[in-house]
């Protein structure tokens, strides 16, 4: 990882090595939100903030960016002829003081939400994320713990490997399943009622 900081004189350090770079940085379980977000305002890596921990991302593959593609194509339409806006990962939301992800869709119905933010966003009415393999219960349990604590109305757990769409809504502060969608059959979402898309359309993107 390539990575540079300011200097107090407020010149920039030259690039450090691995070995240099690591007397720099938190020990881990003790990064800061204020730690996280220099990181990753220079980096191309796709990384999380949990707890403290830094976690880094699996790099998606054709099929994960078809589907992600796909998705943000099909309910834009929707989304904005609310009044709202949604946007596709990389885009930071901050979940608590030091957790953050990287949703793979994010959507607000209120365009000017002031949860909205240009650096990150502290909040969202809707979460996608699309399960990458052999990192399920990441997707399935941590996050689905998460976001339902911070208060995200809708989570969506798209499993290709699985053929399988999870709906979740959140019903007194806990996801409670809406529905799960498989090819041949028609998404609903209490968010967004008029959504009529089949889930074979999703899954089979490329």
């Amino acid at each position: 990882m390539s990575l540079a900081r300011n200097h107090p004189n407020g010149s920039w350090q030259p690039r450090l090595d691995r070995r240099g770079l690591a007397r720099l940085l938190p020990a881990p379980g003790r990064w800061s939100a204020t730690d996280y977000l220099w990181l990753t305002q220079d980096t191309s890596r796709l990384v999380e903030l949990a707890d403290g921990w830094i976690e880094e991302l699996p790099m998606p593959t054709q099929r994960h960016q078809g589907i992600l593609a796909q998705l943000f194509l099909l309910l834009r339409p929707l989304i904005v002829a609310r009044g709202g806006k949604v946007y596709f990962a990389p885009l930071r939301l901050r979940l608590a003081e030091r957790r953050f992800r990287e949703p793979d869709l994010l959507a607000l119905l209120d365009a000017d939400d002031p949860r909205g933010g240009n650096d990150y966003w502290k909040g969202a009415d809707l979460v996608v994320e699309i399960v990458s393999p052999g990192n399920a219960d990441h997707d399935r349990l941590t996050k689905r713990a998460e976001y339902a604590e911070a208060g995200i109305q809708e989570y969506w757990i798209v499993d290709p490997d699985d053929d399988l769409i999870v709906v979740l809504s959140l019903v007194a502060g806990a996801y409670r399943e809406h529905g799960r969608f498989e090819p041949g059959q028609i998404i609903s979402t209490p968010l967004l009622p008029e959504l009529q898309v089949a889930a074979s359309e999703i899954l089979s993107a490329r």
